[in-house]
């Protein structure tokens, strides 16, 4: 098994592997060029970005700076912003649905490590992250490796999301949970 494949399953992997550095850089250029590219020019921004991802929707804004480790483990769906200092460390899928909306220095880590100070040696692990439709992150919201979180969600600025997040409520805080179930 290849190391790009038991970074995808979920299993301790080595991220130095040749491959998967040379990846990286790649993603890391695309990033960098985007990030460079006059702000109004939102066509040749767009294209970098569709390059760079698995699934885009149609319309869709990322304002720079934007940071990703592949970028071909991200999709976005349709209808999605993301305000200025996004960060998607994507060894692992990242998936969003539709109407997302994501404030500013907002980050999205699959990676993870282990507590086990020798285990930490070996590798590191990365578990998906999927977010619904209709979905709203205030400002400065970490989700950690292996979230889930549903439709029609909020999510408070500050807020450090380590457990899965149901549909239809206004969560926040550190670690964030569930404040309010709404109606909608």
């Amino acid at each position: 098994m290849t190391e790009e494949e038991k970074m995808l399953k979920g299993i301790m992997y080595n991220a130095e592997d040749r491959s998967l550095t040379k990846k990286l850089m790649n993603a890391k250029k695309l990033c960098q060029i985007y990030n460079n590219i006059d702000i109004t020019l939102f066509d040749e921004k767009n294209k970098i970005l569709k390059k760079l991802f698995s699934k885009t929707g149609k319309k869709f804004t990322i304002m720079p700076t934007f940071y990703c480790d592949y970028g071909f483990n991200i999709e976005i769906g349709e209808n999605f912003y993301a305000n200025h200092n996004l960060v998607i460390l994507d060894a692992n899928k990242v998936t969003f649905g539709d109407n997302v909306f994501i404030g500013p220095n907002c980050g999205f880590y699959t990676s993870g490590h282990p507590l086990d100070k020798d285990e930490r040696k070996k590798g590191e692990y990365a578990k998906p992250i999927k977010v619904g439709n209709d979905v709203w992150f205030g400002g400065n919201v970490c989700v950690m490796p292996g979230v889930s979180i549903g439709n029609n969600v909020v999510i408070g600025a500050g807020s450090v999301v380590t457990k899965d997040v149901p549909s239809n409520v206004i969560a926040y805080g550190n670690p964030c949970k569930v404040i309010k179930v709404q109606k909608w």
